[in-house]
């Protein structure tokens, strides 16, 4: 049976940088609404907007998508989504889950697509991108998360850990981009287990499925898409969407 996937994009207002984000003007259209269109593009399966925020569920169908109302008192994106699956999907159509963040506008749809490669391998539970490090300031940056692996196949790595620590030895260094492809019994494995403890300490919840023995693999492609935290980011995003 071929494996059907939906794209899932969390998205809520209460961001303490830049409220209101998701409906931020870029290019004409709310960014929230970039971003669907994007993960439209991508062709892997249809994408909804999971979100806790009335006007960005009625700014999404007013573009002609799909949104679904979620709880406010999520604790982080996945735990969003799989809310949003088990409403979208009780009857389980669908076993593969693309989470891509709702501050993405710029995200690449051929880089969605890519994140979906390594799940052709039965073994692997949960796939995500990273992009080569260029900016030796990045190496020090601890808001850049570095993803450390090993090689499966080219621009292809089984992760080992995720780390926002200073990046060392001889590298390449790989700079983690945070979309992700669950199956979907790994997300409701992943969603159901507390937080661990190199969770907690790192502030980075991927780590969780390695530190219960699930396998990520990373798919190294050319550019990392600029999250818009800042009304600095929102202007750059601007400035990308318009050139």
């Amino acid at each position: 049976m071929p494996h059907q996937a939906i794209i899932l994009i969390p998205a809520r207002m209460a961001s303490t940088r830049l409220p209101g984000k998701p409906l931020a003007d870029i290019g004409g259209v709310p960014m929230i609404v970039q971003v669907l269109r994007r993960a439209q593009a991508a062709g892997v399966g249809s994408a909804v907007v999971a979100t806790d925020s009335e006007a960005v569920a009625t700014a999404v169908e007013k573009a002609g998508g799909r949104a679904l109302m979620t709880r406010a008192d999520h604790a982080s994106g996945s735990d969003r989504i799989y809310e949003a699956l088990e409403a979208l999907d009780p009857e389980q159509r669908f076993d593969i889950v693309v989470n891509v963040q709702g501050d993405l506008p710029t995200v690449d749809p051929a880089e969605i697509r890519a994140a979906l490669t390594p799940l052709a391998d039965p073994a692997v539970d949960i796939a995500t991108l990273a992009a080569e490090i260029t900016d030796p300031a990045e190496l020090t940056n601890p808001n850049v998360v570095k993803a450390i692996g090993t090689p499966v196949a080219p621009r292809h790595l089984r992760a080992t850990t995720f780390t926002r620590a200073d990046a060392s030895g001889p590298g390449p260094h790989y700079h983690h981009i945070g979309l992700y492809a669950y199956r979907r019994a790994a997300l409701e494995r992943f969603v159901k287990m507390p937080p661990s403890p190199n969770e907690q300490r790192e502030r980075l919840e991927q780590l969780r499925a390695l530190d219960a023995g699930m396998r990520i693999d990373v798919m190294v492609v050319k550019t990392v898409p600029l999250g818009v935290d800042t009304p600095e980011d929102l202007d750059k995003a601007r400035r990308m969407l318009a050139g």
